[in-house]
């Protein structure tokens, strides 16, 4: 026997139309070869369960999805949306259109689960965003948009323009939802008034039903059309086997209406349809405002997604300038940049100097001075101008992208804390409808005629919205607030343990201070060598040599670089094989190292070619930052590789009296191994590759913003700038994090131990009822937006005091 409507879309079939389909051994029919065609790949896969988990039919496939993925084979636009994480792992961020479900994010994790090269998939329903990680020379782009397609959903690579959609139809919806619940609820207050009044007036039998009838006409669209969320909610939880919020919510507007109708049709004592409209519009209200929050919490990460320019001018062979869509721009092009502009692309300054904004990106207020060979970074502001930038990163490899990429990733995961508080929020829901049918029970033993509004009335007022929007409010506040200072965050589990941490360990060269070189002995051409093959890492020793010479543009390439962890770089310039660094790897045994210990040789083969003797200086803000850490009741303890006489005299200025010397990343490994063997929570805080492992193993760890791509993917939290004071704020913003928390489900127990006992005994009625539950939801939502207001204040006053 078939049926009348689609196995896959639920649309109706058309007459004569005959697309069938075995689909777990039941003969299925379909409206078109489209719906046919997806039911049988979601059948091939194994995946046929989705037709028995998901809560509604699923979105048609149209032609438009496939017709246009061939576009993603452009590599200028693949690069523009698929972010290289390592030569075999890459990244992108999608925007799903037409998930309902959980049953959607179950089909679409296992769909691109099955594809080869797919190692991770996140899908977040609420924000209509998946994740996936994968190997790109195993499983193209667009063959990832096709399996999504052929599921039917439509999969857009993230970027300003689908940001902008997305966000523009969630917010229409909810408007539209919101002036129902309004229209309605103010309507149906109106007759419910006149019913009430004619109570007390003796109110004739026919004007008396003429007035519910009316408030049931204008209830009816309130609870099918503005209550549809709850509704599709609890489907989708019980069909999940949990209970969440909106499983009490459902199910009290259905049993209001439904009672409502009842008595109408009865001619009974009671209807509350005023009541079920003014539940919906302040469930609805409170929603509304949570997702304002949540989106003015997300406005960084959108703004970030949308700071680089959409076009560019681009120098020809022969000097002029043409515009070009910044897609286009490769490495080694060179884009003419007009103050007040946006560099489109990370690049090398061509000119003297330049002063540019990156407020956005580092958090710092004040414009960063560049010269000549500095790195700009997409999405800056030119202060003054104009500029020459050598375009080296584009699209998905820019800093900015990575920006946006770790944010993105640290707020599609879900932290211990929101687990922990969702199976609360589970067991809540279900002592909530225990407490109910007692209540239930109860008044049908000593009058049946309060039953329905004192078991409305509990089921109601002990709603658990203000408990389930604890955590997720409050999390997602931090991670905004703690962006706009500067401080990514790539794992919201960060924020508990850098909260609750009791000791910090911090690397010495690089992360407090910062190396510099008075003394350089060699020819000018050695000397350039020396830069050209400093400028090839991003090691703080080496940077600093590649900055301390007044080099001419036309460097020599060093190429075959190779790095070695806690000793140099070498590399072949000209044909000449090169190493730099310590004197025991640059001179490799040869004579004439003794003395030089504590210098930067450059060596070939046949002995040294320059000398550089390092000085350092203590990095802006690093006392502060150890001395704020220690008044917040942190240990401080300093491990370095560098010799004892330095690791001493930067410690003494510090006031740090626990250090250690000499350390090679594996001892600075097994010093975090020990501290955490003895039950501390360690916070590690470094900069370059030889932090790397350190970073790996800590309880929490801090990359600098400056330091290497290695140790930043090695890292829970990123400082973007080059600000030490932000780790002490963030640990307070932690802090802070943790505290409204506690606030949150303190206050949502203290207000159901007050409100469900008056309940219980028929004190309160559903309308009373559903305004104390909306208020309690918008306390929870009002009191997360207080992360980073206090403390922002409270930094600047320190850091005055400090000065």
């Amino acid at each position: 026997m078939t049926s009348s409507v689609c196995h896959h879309c639920g649309e109706p079939v058309p007459a004569g139309t005959h697309f069938q389909a075995t689909i777990r051994d039941r003969r299925a029919t379909f409206c078109c070869a489209g719906c046919k065609a997806a039911a049988e790949w979601i059948e091939q896969l194994g995946l046929g369960d989705y037709y028995q988990l998901r809560s509604s039919p699923a979105r048609k496939p149209e032609d438009d999805d496939l017709a246009g993925l061939h576009v993603w084979t452009d590599a200028d636009l693949d690069r523009h949306v698929v972010r290289v994480v390592d030569p075999a792992q890459s990244e992108v961020c999608l925007l799903i259109e037409g998930m309902r479900c959980s049953a959607c994010v179950w089909l679409i994790e296992r769909s691109l689960g099955a594809l080869a090269g797919v190692t991770k998939v996140q899908v977040n329903a609420s924000a209509s965003r998946a994740r996936v990680v994968w190997d790109t020379q195993q499983t193209p782009l667009p063959t990832l948009l096709e399996t999504i397609a052929r599921a039917g959903y439509r999969a857009l690579p993230l970027d300003a323009r689908a940001l902008d959609d997305a966000r523009r139809h969630e917010t229409r919806d909810a408007l539209k939802r919101l002036a129902v619940a309004g229209f309605g609820s103010m309507q149906a207050m109106m007759y419910g008034v006149a019913l009430y009044v004619g109570a007390f007036q003796d109110m004739d039998d026919s004007t008396r039903d003429l007035l519910r009838w009316i408030g049931f006409v204008v209830a009816t669209p309130v609870v099918l059309y503005a209550a549809k969320p709850f509704f599709a909610g609890a489907w989708r939880n019980l069909c999940a086997r949990r209970l969440g919020m909106d499983v009490p919510v459902a199910l009290a507007v259905a049993l209001i209406y439904a009672a409502s109708l009842v008595e109408a049709f009865k001619g009974g004592a009671e209807v509350y349809f005023d009541s079920v409209s003014m539940f919906v519009f302040f469930l609805l209200l409170g929603r509304f405002l949570e997702m304002r929050a949540r989106h003015r919490s997300g406005d960084l990460v959108d703004v970030l997604a949308r700071m680089t320019p959409t076009v560019a001018d681009r120098y020809r062979e022969d000097g002029s300038l043409e515009r070009v869509a910044a897609t286009t721009l490769r490495a080694g092009d060179v884009v003419h940049v007009a103050e007040g502009g946006a560099i489109p692309a990370d690049g090398v300054l061509l000119d003297e100097t330049c002063r540019v904004d990156e407020s956005l990106l580092t958090g710092e207020s004040v414009a960063a001075a560049k010269h000549h060979g500095d790195m700009l970074v997409a999405g800056s502001v030119l202060q003054d101008g104009p500029v020459r930038v050598r375009v080296e990163r584009v699209g998905a490899d820019t800093a900015l992208a990575g920006i946006v990429a770790m944010v993105t990733r640290a707020q599609t995961e879900r932290p211990q804390l929101a687990v922990a508080g969702e199976n609360a929020a589970s067991r809540f829901v279900a002592r909530v409808l225990a407490l109910t049918v007692i209540t239930a029970i109860g008044w049908s033993m000593v009058d049946p005629s309060r039953v329905l509004t004192a078991t409305l009335a509990v089921l109601v007022v002990s709603c658990p919205c203000a408990f389930a929007l604890a955590v997720p409010a409050a999390m997602t506040r931090a991670l905004a607030v703690l962006a706009q200072r500067g401080v990514l965050v790539a794992h919201a589990d960060a924020i508990e343990t850098l909260a609750l941490a009791d000791h910090v360990v911090f690397d010495k060269t690089g992360t407090l201070t910062l190396p510099y070189f008075r003394q350089h002995i060699g020819d000018p051409e050695a000397l350039a060598l020396a830069v050209a093959l400093a400028r090839a890492s991003s090691h703080p020793v080496a940077k600093a040599i590649a900055e301390s010479l007044d080099a001419a543009e036309s460097l020599p390439v060093a190429e075959q670089v190779k790095v070695h962890v806690g000793q140099g770089i070498e590399g072949t310039i000209a044909g000449k094989r090169l190493r730099l660094g310590r004197s025991s790897f640059a001179l490799r045994g040869l004579a004439g190292e003794g003395g030089l210990a504590d210098a930067v040789l450059l060596a070939d083969d046949q002995g040294a070619l320059a000398v550089f003797h390092p000085q350092e200086r203590l990095r802006a803000g690093a006392a502060w930052c150890v001395s704020e850490l220690q008044e917040q009741g942190l240990e401080v303890e300093i491990v370095s590789g560098d010799a004892s006489r330095r690791v001493h005299a930067i410690a003494s200025a510090l006031g740090v009296s626990r250090w250690r010397a000499g350390q090679r990343p594996e001892d600075k490994l097994t010093r975090l191994q020990g501290l955490r063997a003895q039950g501390k929570r360690v916070i590690a805080v470094g900069d370059g590759i030889n932090d790397a492992p350190v970073l790996a193993g800590a309880d929490v760890s801090v990359a600098m913003g400056s330091g290497t791509q290695l140790a930043q993917a090695s890292s829970d939290i990123v400082l973007t700038s080059t600000r030490l004071q932000a780790l002490p704020e963030a640990r307070r913003i932690a802090i802070r994090t943790l505290q409204i928390l506690r606030q949150n489900h303190r206050w949502s127990l203290v207000y159901n131990l007050c409100v469900v006992p008056p309940a219980a005994f028929g004190l309160v009625p559903p309308w009373l009822a559903a305004i104390g539950m909306s208020t309690s939801s918008l306390f929870v939502v009002l009191n997360a937006l207080r992360i980073g207001r206090d403390e922002k204040a409270q930094d600047a006053l320190t850091r005055e005091a400090h000065a």
